[in-house]
This record gives C-alpha cells, structure tokens and sequence, in this order.
C-alpha cells in the first residue's frame, strides 16, 4: 500500500500522458511550437502538472492526518516542483525527463555523504527493525544501493536518449519500479543466511 501511495504522482503521470497521447504516432515528448499548441495536444506538459499537483496533494493529505511525512516525500515534491515548473515553463521535455536522475543521484548523495561525514548508515536506520545483521554487512548494503541508484539514474539518462517519449514513460514507471523491486529481492536474498543465523541464536 505504502508503495503505491509514493508512486501515486508517478502512476498518474502515467495515465495522463497515455490517455492524451492515445492514437498518436509522435516519437518526441513535444511537438514542435508546442507553446502554441492548446493543451490537450501537449501530453507531457498536461502530465507534468498533474504529477506536480499530485505531489502536492500527496503532501496535504499526510498533513491533514497528522501523519509523519518522510524526507524523501518533501525532497521528490521540491524536485517536481523545480524541474517539472521548469518543463512547463520552457515547454522543455528535458527538465522532466532528467528530474528521476536527478532525484536517484540525490539519494545516492544522502546515502554516502551521510555515511562519510557523520558515520550514521541510513540504510541501516531504514531496516534495522525488521532484520539485525552484522555492521559490516550494512556498510555493503549501504554502499550497494549508493552505486545502485547512481546506475539508475544513468539508466534514465539511457532511456530518455534512445526511447520514445511514450517508451520512457513505460520505463519510468514499470522499469524503474521493476529494477528497484528486483534490487531489493537481491538484497534480501544476499543478507538471508546472517537473519537464519540470528534466529538460531535467539
């Protein structure tokens, strides 16, 4: 639930960009003079301000239940903002199109910038409820999602200059969400035989 609850400004981003762009045979994000064009024949531009306006919602609607809003929520709702006002601003499909690289190579930032200067592992703090494991297991898994999420974000960049637009909205919302579900199933599949032999001592 949780998962798709942080993808809902993606899935809708989705849609929107299907359901505008159906029938159409354009392999570029925009079309030419697409300042001049209503709209309705600007599927990204439409789509782009419905994930902005979805991030927004996202965030109101964690406030008005007084629930506790993750770092991450309010840093991808500034991303958005920046990168997808400025796609709207310039009718420039490459600010969207770069923002989940950038956001990945952010994250990868936080991960190792937060390890080197205060010693704290967040990928340790993030799981350690649910599974203990010796320190230098969490230092790899730490350091396996840094590079993780740097690939991804050049994965993107790899998307968007050899797909369609249509075909890199599919990657952005399937792909990425495959890879990272993937990723994670590794993880837990690498760290499997230090939580069997953590339930044998207890």
């Amino acid at each position: 639930m949780k998962l798709l609850f942080d993808l809902f400004p993606v899935i809708l981003f989705f849609a929107t960009f299907k359901f505008l762009s159906r029938g159409s045979e354009s392999n570029a994000c925009l079309p030419e003079a697409a300042a001049h064009l209503p709209w309705t024949e600007q599927p990204l531009l439409v789509a782009t301000a419905v994930a902005i306006a979805a991030s927004f919602v996202q965030i109101g609607w964690l406030l008005m239940r007084k629930k506790k809003i993750d770092k991450m929520l309010w840093a991808s709702l500034a991303i958005i903002s920046v990168m997808g006002g400025a796609t709207l601003y310039f009718h420039d499909a490459a600010f969207i199109q770069w923002k989940p690289t950038f956001f990945y190579w952010m994250l990868a930032a936080v991960l190792a910038g937060t390890q080197l200067f205060t010693g704290r592992n967040l990928t340790r703090s993030a799981m350690e409820s649910i599974m203990k494991l010796p320190n230098r297991i969490w230092k790899q898994l730490n350091a396996s999602w840094i590079i993780f999420f740097l690939m991804l974000g050049f994965a993107n960049i790899a998307a968007v200059h050899n797909l369609s637009c249509s075909n890199w909205v599919n990657f952005k919302l399937f792909g990425v969400t495959g890879l990272i579900m993937m990723f994670g199933l590794l993880q837990i599949m690498a760290v499997y035989k230090y939580i069997e032999e953590d339930k044998e001592k207890n």
